[in-house]
């Protein structure tokens, strides 16, 4: 699991819960109220129910915004750990490339002295043939 999914854990539970309390607040409220004959105490209490389910609200919201902000931030620090990785293995390519070329032409270079080296041979094996034979 990524860092990215459990901060999205964190937020799914943080913003729950203050939002479920201030429900269940105004209900307790409202539930509790209704046999009382006194309207003016009902009304202070759904009031105060209703305050805190708006707190609980904002609340939820400013925690989404909070989760937000990290998972951007856990994307963006994923996306510069991506670059890094990237041109490390783009580095490592070109030397691994650099080291094949310089071997490859080291092979060349000794290709071309054996070449040379049996060239001169036969040079000299045809002017011994050629003094052999009187030319």
């Amino acid at each position: 699991m990524s860092a990215r999914d459990s901060r999205w854990r964190k937020v799914r539970g943080g913003w729950g819960l203050p939002l479920v309390l201030a429900i269940g607040i105004a209900a307790l409220v409202a539930g509790g109220c209704g046999g009382s004959s006194d309207s003016n105490s009902a009304s202070s209490a759904i009031e105060k129910g209703a305050e805190e389910a708006k707190k609980g609200i904002e609340t939820a919201k400013e925690e989404i915004k909070k989760g937000f902000k990290e998972a951007e931030q856990a994307t963006k620090e994923g996306v510069e750990k991506g670059k890094s990785k990237a041109q490390g293995g783009i580095e490592k390519g070109k030397a691994q490339a650099q080291k094949t070329i310089e071997k490859a032409k080291k092979e060349a270079e000794q290709g071309i002295e054996k070449g040379k080296a049996e060239a001169e041979r036969g040079i000299e094996e045809a002017e011994k043939q050629a003094q052999k034979y009187g030319y």
